[in-house]
């Protein structure tokens, strides 16, 4: 058990804490994340974990996963979220391939109106990558505010960066000021790695310094996105569109170039074969607490 929720199965695990399948007293799937054991005695990831907790509680909207339950000052302190439905977008593209040009757009406009709602409340989610983009069969879901920060809290020294580097801004690899354009900029490379399956200026040790001196490798990306995304990944912040143009822009290529369709079938049938499991995991719970 997990507050009042009983645990079904693991679903994945980060550097400050596990995430279980988990069903409430009324039998309703939550997702429960839960700090490393090994972590509970440091009050900075106590405090690191409250953060999450806040800033995930704050936000709404159609491409986000809400906060049901929560206790951060627990002796084992969790968050719990709606349970979604749904397969990460590099596990999707490990699996199945890049999306198509018309699904990358409608990823595309999803994770633009997912940032819409978070910095409307004040916040930098500062870790948007394809491990923490959800795709279920109505939409994309940003998840994981681990990271999250206020857009007035100070800037973390370079001896505190965190982040994943391949998907990080420039500002953000160098420690600098951190704003909702650090976001866009992980949006345009989460896009490429949607589409041709690779993240924009590789991996590896070096890949920091690409991303501040360097030029992406946009080979292979599709034409229409091409702009757009280059704009995105503008090494000066004040250069990169807002996620309320980055939205305009992919629905005028949706009304203009593709239709009304979303995931493909392998994707789909990725998605069925998790609902499948799930289904399996939650069929051995007992039916009362």
């Amino acid at each position: 058990m997990i507050g009042p929720y009983r645990v079904a199965a693991k679903l994945g695990e980060g550097g400050m804490g596990q995430v279980f399948l988990a069903s409430s007293p009324s039998r309703r799937l939550v997702a429960v994340k839960v700090i490393r054991s090994e972590l509970l005695d440091d009050p900075h990831w106590r405090e690191r974990f409250r953060r999450e907790v806040v800033s995930a509680q704050s936000v709404s909207g159609f491409y986000t996963a809400p906060v049901v339950d929560a206790d951060p000052d627990a002796d084992h302190p969790w968050l719990a979220t709606q349970y979604i439905n749904g397969v990460s977008l590099s596990a999707a593209v490990t699996e199945k391939g890049p999306l198509p040009e018309q699904a990358a757009c409608r990823l595309g406009a999803g994770l633009a109106e997912a940032l819409i709602a978070i910095h409307r409340v004040g916040i930098v989610h500062r870790d948007l990558k394809p491990s923490n983009v959800l795709l279920a069969a109505d939409g994309p879901r940003v998840i994981d505010f681990g990271i999250a920060r206020p857009l007035d809290a100070v800037p973390l020294s370079r001896s505190q960066i965190l982040g994943t580097p391949a998907y990080m801004s420039p500002e953000q690899a160098l420690g600098e000021t951190v704003t909702p354009s650090s976001d866009v900029f992980s949006l345009g490379a989460t896009l490429v790695y949607a589409a041709i399956g690779r993240a924009p200026f590789g991996s590896g040790r070096k890949v920091r310094g690409r991303i501040v001196y360097g030029e992406p490798d946009l080979t292979d990306l599709p034409d229409p996105m091409r702009g757009l995304v280059t704009r995105c990944l503008s090494k000066e912040a004040n250069e990169r569109p807002s996620p309320e143009q980055v939205l305009t822009a992919l629905s005028t290529l949706l009304d203009a170039h593709y239709g009304e369709e979303w995931l493909p079938a392998a994707v789909a049938t990725l998605i069925g074969e998790h609902e499948q499991t799930v289904t399996e995991a939650t069929a051995i719970l007992p039916s009362t607490y």
